[in-house]
């Protein structure tokens, strides 16, 4: 706080003091006029917020269902649905099964032993398989169900 010694109100006071009545008969309209510039810039500043506007969330309905649709178009919709998710599903498995023929290929000019490892990886799945399956088996205990066939 050592520059607050050199600080003197007093100089300051007699400094507006002079430049007050130097300023002639006017002086009242400037002190007016400068005031109302402070107010107007002031009045824009507080009017001013950092906070941008929250966006309002946009809902889109579902449009494409008739209004008035029978059970039946809903089971044929149904239907034609799965159909083409069995579609989907079975030209994924192909894929898959195409790249693995091409690591197995890769695997065998590389001298590695891929029977072994497809055995091993076939095991670990089998018993991640049965894992799932007996967790889904327990919960459908706690809750009565009857348990479900595959």
């Amino acid at each position: 706080m050592n520059f607050l010694r050199n600080v003197n109100p007093a100089g300051a006071i007699s400094d507006f003091r002079t430049v007050y009545q130097q300023a002639g008969p006017n002086r009242w309209l400037f002190m007016v006029l400068a005031a109302a510039t402070t107010a107007f810039l002031f009045s824009f500043l507080t009017g001013e917020s950092w906070k941008k506007a929250r966006a309002l969330p946009e809902i889109t309905y579902i449009t494409a269902w008739p209004e008035h649709r029978t059970d039946a178009e809903t089971r044929a919709f149904i239907a034609e649905n799965q159909k083409r998710k069995e579609q989907r599903e079975a030209l994924q498995r192909e894929y898959d099964q195409v790249g693995q023929d091409a690591w197995m290929a890769l695997g065998r000019a590389s001298g590695v032993d891929v029977d072994k490892l497809k055995a091993e990886a076939d095991a670990d799945k089998a018993k991640a398989d049965a894992a799932a399956r007996a967790r889904a088996e327990a919960i459908l205990e706690r809750a009565g169900k009857p348990s479900v066939e595959r």
